[in-house]
């Protein structure tokens, strides 16, 4: 009786102070929505790729000159693995940014259900049960999908390869374990994105629902100081690693965790990272109103800038990254070959290079699906905001215009960002593996080599995320126009 009476007066006094569960609904709905799909496709591409793996390793010990190679079965292992955890890292850090974008749009909330008595933790505790629904029910339907899938592309490559047939089960329990990892997974990062529940005070209540900006965030320290930790400790093992590659291969494992802890470390401190990048290019978008503005907002609000960029960053980062190591690799082994390579090894390590992208770009995937929710999320929370520049006076093709310039602000620096990055960690692997190779017999060791640029691969990845940007404006931009300024204003 109590409880009840209880919810009764929280709902009054939600009534009162002008709360509609509209308003939660639909920017928490868009943010569980996006994270179900992205914890379903993260779900299949670890099922089709456990499912691959199998059936790879099955065709080789149907093979008798191959069948008992251990060394094989140990890379396909390692592959997958990597892959995968390389696939579940990236929706990480969506679901995270997703959970924290939507916990920014419910400040308002948050802060009346502190008003009323609730605490900050059994909020935090809401939105992270949410984040575990989002990753089982994600997961379950990536599981379901993944292993028709697999299933279906065992039949094709079959009869496309002339492969015999080979015994190889589609449905194991070994493919629980990518589901209950994302399930896991997108739980921990619902929890870590909802962080900033614990800083929501009942005051707060009588402000709007916005982000908070740039000059009103506080600054968060210890985040800071591990980010820079984490930078200059993977900086300082990533150096050693293409010293100790010049005399030992061995190197690569050293450069390898550099890499990993870099790389955490601007992920970590994106915020001090990508706000001086974005300046930059926004200088190259003109003086107008509409590109002003569009880049005055990317600025002022860093974090949530931030949160859509980054994973636009490691998606071009991953991509980048392996097409220089392996155009690296084939400028060294062409040397070494007396300055041709043979066809025949050239068609396999092109073949190699492409379908390692093509899994690559699974994690572009996933971060364009963060990309378009978080864009989308932006816009339906500054509806107020945006119907206050249409009162005084911008065109609808004006409002249209400044969500498409925002989202290309933040895609063309995350998309430079993210080029340099895979270019350097690029150069890094292929140096930490080649400089001890012997690439002229006359010459000695490979020693420093100059990084490989395939010019045409970056040239398409910066084409491919133009055409992103556009496809991810679509949706926020017809949202930004649908409601009329008075119903905005009064949201």
């Amino acid at each position: 009786m109590s409880a009840a009476r209880t919810s009764r007066g929280q709902r009054r006094a939600l009534r009162e102070h002008g709360w509609s569960r509209r308003g939660e609904g639909t920017s928490g709905e868009r943010g569980i929505g996006a994270s179900i799909l992205v914890a379903g496709i993260s779900t299949a591409f670890g099922v089709i790729l456990l499912t691959a793996t199998g059936y790879i390793a099955a065709i080789l010990r149907a093979d008798r000159y191959l069948g008992d190679s251990r060394t094989l079965a140990v890379v396909l292992g390692v592959l997958t693995v990597v892959l995968v955890g390389v696939a579940v890292y990236v929706a990480a850090i969506v679901t995270a940014n997703t959970f924290a974008t939507v916990v920014a749009g419910r400040t308002r909330h948050i802060a009346l259900m502190r008003l009323i008595g609730a605490s900050a933790g059994a909020q935090r505790a809401r939105v992270a049960r949410q984040g575990l629904v989002a990753g089982g029910v994600g997961a379950t339907a990536g599981l379901v999908t993944g292993t028709a899938l697999a299933a279906l592309g065992i039949q094709v490559a079959g009869r496309a390869l002339g492969v015999p047939d080979v015994d190889v089960a589609v449905v194991r329990p070994v493919l629980l374990v990518p589901a209950v990892v994302v399930t896991l997974t997108t739980w921990a990062a619902a929890w870590a994105g909802s962080r900033r529940v614990l800083g929501v005070t009942p005051l707060q209540a009588l402000g709007a629902s916005v982000e908070a900006g740039g000059e009103r965030s506080p600054r968060r320290s210890g985040r800071t100081a591990t980010a820079v930790a984490l930078g200059v400790a993977g900086a300082v093992l990533l150096a050693g690693g293409i010293v100790i590659g010049l005399i030992s291969p061995m190197g690569v494992a050293v450069a390898f965790f550099g890499g990993i802890l870099s790389f955490t470390g601007v992920v970590l401190g994106a915020t001090l990272v990508m706000p001086p990048a974005l300046r930059l290019v926004g200088r190259a978008f003109g003086r107008g109103t509409v590109a002003r503005l569009a880049a005055e907002n990317a600025l002022r609000y860093p974090e949530r800038s931030s949160r859509m960029a980054i994973g636009v960053v490691i998606g071009v980062t991953l991509v980048t990254m392996l097409a220089v190591a392996m155009e690296s690799t084939k400028a060294v082994m062409t040397a070494a070959a007396g300055g041709r390579l043979p066809d025949e090894l050239t068609a396999v390590l092109d073949t190699v290079a492409g379908v390692m992208m093509g899994l690559m770009g699974v994690s572009a995937v996933i971060a364009a699906v963060g990309l378009v929710n978080l864009l989308t999320l932006g816009v339906v929370q500054r509806r107020c905001e945006l119907g206050l520049l249409r009162a005084l006076g911008l065109a609808t093709r004006q409002v249209r215009g400044l969500v498409l310039l925002e989202a290309a602000h933040i895609t063309v620096t995350a998309v430079a960002v993210g080029v340099v990055l895979g270019i350097g960690y690029g150069w890094a692997g292929a140096q930490s593996v080649l400089g001890a190779v012997a690439a002229d017999p006359n010459h000695g060791k490979a020693g420093l080599v100059w990084p490989a640029i395939p010019v045409p691969i970056v040239v398409g990845i910066v084409g491919v995320t133009a055409l992103l940007t556009l496809v991810a404006a679509g949706a926020p931009t017809r949202l930004a126009t649908r409601v009329p300024p008075v119903a905005a204003l009064a949201g």
